[in-house]
């Protein structure tokens, strides 16, 4: 399996805290960058693939110190857009005929929470914490009788679903549904819709066969997106004493 991690962008909400890329931002005595590559290679994943743009110098040099090998990155100049453009970047790899691990790079978790990615056997998942606060910010994945029928921040009127959670920004697939992936990235980029978000790809082919992808519940596991310095403060003071052993 080989994982793809989306670091291209700039964390404009961040403040004082965004000069960096996120993913260098440090817990512990360990950057975000450091944790996902670990976690990743203890899971079994055969490669790593940054794709990269702010400040990218800063996170390949970072990549050079540490002991892994197997780590590379990819360039995306247009990282200003929609993050629908990196992960155009990586249509090769989504093609490369691998199981794939998607991922955002702005996200501190537990180990256990990436672990339920790689379940026997490989599946398409979305991972959902079901306790989370509706708003405008969360993308949310509403269910009906399991199956998805929702997959973005802002729902359409009057959609019908029985439950419904907040995606962690952590997904799997086998190599067949990543072509599909890169085909409908293809989709976006040729249509000029660049400044799309990249969930809107998958959007598109999770509703399209939806019997084909599994909701894990992660509820409980603890986890935070890095968006605003108040997450930060979270990640430091709550979360972190949470995962770290």
């Amino acid at each position: 399996m080989h994982a793809i991690i989306l670091a291209a962008g700039v964390g404009r909400r961040l403040g004082e805290f965004g000069d960096n890329p996120k993913c260098l931002l440090e817990f512990g005595d360990k950057t975000l960058l450091e944790r996902h590559i670990s976690n990743l290679f203890s899971n079994n994943v055969t490669g790593v693939t940054l794709c990269v743009g702010y400040r990218r110098a800063l996170i390949e040099a970072a990549i050079r110190k540490t002991n892994y090998r197997n780590v590379n990155t990819i360039v995306n100049t247009q990282y200003r857009q929609g993050s629908i453009v990196s992960l155009w970047s990586a249509r090769e790899i989504l093609r490369s005929g691998k199981d794939i691990v998607l991922m955002d790079a702005d996200v501190l978790y537990s180990r256990e929470l990436m672990s339920v990615l790689f379940r026997q056997p490989t599946m398409n998942r979305f991972l959902c914490d079901r306790d989370y606060e509706p708003g405008e910010e969360p993308v949310k994945i509403c269910l009906n009788e399991n199956r998805i029928v929702e997959f973005r921040k802002q729902l359409r009127p009057g959609l019908a679903y029985t439950d419904s959670g907040e995606s962690v920004g952590f997904f799997s697939f086998t190599a067949q549904m990543a072509s599909r992936l890169a085909d409908a990235v293809d989709g976006f980029i040729a249509e000029d819709r660049q400044e799309e978000p990249y969930e809107e790809a998958i959007r598109e082919i999770a509703l399209r066969d939806p019997l084909e992808f599994v909701v894990e519940d992660v509820t409980g596991l603890p986890w935070v997106e890095i968006d605003f310095p108040e997450d930060i403060t979270r990640a430091r003071e709550i979360v972190l004493a949470q995962i770290d052993d």
